[in-house]
């Protein structure tokens, strides 16, 4: 597998990171805007890119606004607001055609820098405020957004599940905010956060493409008006907590199918040697086809809908999510426990573990081919302060053996079971 490496550099309060290259025809560039999650201003900082993306102080007019991709032949412009660790985090994405595949008066990663960095840095503004119609709107745009997480069960499910395991902790709010702060933001109010989410959020601009970390450096520097100072870091979540005596939490709605989820604590990050054993760990339990909990409980006892686990290395949390009957919820409980026992104790064959490398390597090639997968991979990076590359943690999940997953199975607690089931009694 080849690998080139991102260039690093500074300016101001932005960290930048630039993969000279000529494998793609377009340039990538990712902006990513953290900031630690909080209950006061979760919901505001996530409003913020979505009245960014209306309009700037040149073309304060949306329809002018978005004209201006046109004008860069079609670019893309988006955005997510994102959760990883404790952080909330908003990445802006552009892409750009480059210039040898148009005729084109200026050079377009230059416009495409100008364009994100005013639409981040110089907002459409009224009286110093933003504008009071695309707040209104927006606000509604977001709600829609919140209300389509409970109209979908299954997220819905995921998200109260998480809420509940991490009841005293940052990482049980969403990243789009709550629907009960929305009624509370007012044009000003939103202005006035903004302001202190530019001069203190973490920035990191990725571009990949064509060019050099001096040519990105020197556009940056004409293209974004932000306040000065050092760059912010991202503090370490605490991935250690405890799991204490598991809860059970059981939550009513008007639900034909039964959405029983687990929230484990794995206390492994992706800063930690267990890293690649626990990517495995998770693999096995419930990750793939393959997985013990789609083999077991779906395929064999045909006790689910769907079953499978998920695990976040930013947190050291793995969550496993299944569709059920609702009156099968003690036999689905029990065969779900049992896989992991069964885990704890060394239950780990030799196919499963070559088909869970395979599965893990496939992705990890796959990130090569992708400007914007490789970006996301570097991010984990400066999100946890350990340095990784594909090639690395390619080789270090092939020399792991059972012995290393049955370590980190070892570790894993379960720390709160969460069914969604209907109002009926019983």
């Amino acid at each position: 597998m080849t690998e080139t490496g991102f260039q690093r550099g500074q300016w101001n309060r932005f960290r930048l990171h630039v993969l000279p290259t000529q494998r793609f025809k377009t340039f990538a560039v990712a902006l990513y805007a953290g900031v630690p999650l909080s209950e006061s201003a979760v919901t505001p900082a996530a409003l913020i890119p979505f009245v960014l993306r209306r309009g700037t102080a040149s073309t304060p007019e949306t329809k002018a606004f978005r004209e201006r991709l046109d004008d860069m032949y079609g670019a893309g412009f988006g955005f997510d607001v994102l959760k990883r660790g404790d952080a909330q985090i908003v990445q802006f994405r552009m892409d750009v055609i480059h210039d040898q595949f148009v005729s084109s008066d200026k050079p377009l990663l230059e416009a495409a820098l100008a364009f994100l960095g005013e639409a981040v840095t110089e907002p459409a503004l009224e009286d110093g405020r933003f504008r009071a119609k695309y707040v209104d709107a927006e606000k509604t745009t977001l709600r829609k957004r919140l209300e389509a997480i409970v109209n979908d069960k299954i997220r819905y499910a995921a998200e109260r599940c998480l809420e509940e395991m991490c009841a005293n902790e940052p990482y049980r709010l969403h990243p789009l905010g709550r629907i009960d702060d929305l009624g509370s933001i007012t044009p000003e109010s939103l202005m006035e956060y903004y302001r202190a989410w530019l001069a203190s959020a973490a920035f990191d601009l990725y571009v990949v493409g064509d060019t050099t970390l001096e040519e990105v450096s020197g556009l940056v520097a004409q293209s974004f008006k932000a306040p000065a100072g050092l760059p912010a870091g991202y503090p370490a979540p605490d991935i250690r907590a405890a799991a204490g005596k598991p809860k059970t939490v059981v939550e009513r709605m008007e639900v034909g199918q039964g959405k029983l989820n687990m929230g484990l604590r794995a206390n492994v990050g992706y800063a930690d040697d267990d890293y690649p054993a626990a990517l495995l760990y998770n693999g096995i339990l419930g990750g793939y086809p393959h997985s013990k909990l789609f083999m077991n409980v779906r395929e064999k006892a045909s006790l689910a809908y769907y079953a499978a686990s998920r695990y976040d290395g930013h947190k050291g949390i793995v969550t496993i999510q299944s569709g059920i009957e609702i009156g099968n919820y003690d036999k689905a409980n029990a065969i779900i426990a049992e896989q992991l026992e069964q885990m704890r104790k060394g239950d780990v064959q030799e196919l499963e573990l070559a088909q869970t490398k395979a599965m893990i390597g496939n992705h990890l090639r796959e990130i090569q081919d992708s400007a914007y997968e490789m970006i996301g991979f570097d991010f984990n990076s400066v999100l946890s302060g350990r340095t990784r590359t594909t090639a690395g943690l390619l080789q270090d999940v092939e020399n792991r053996d059972a012995a290393d997953i049955v370590r980190v199975a070892q570790r894993v607690q379960l720390d709160t079971i969460y069914f969604l089931r209907d109002e009926k009694e019983g």
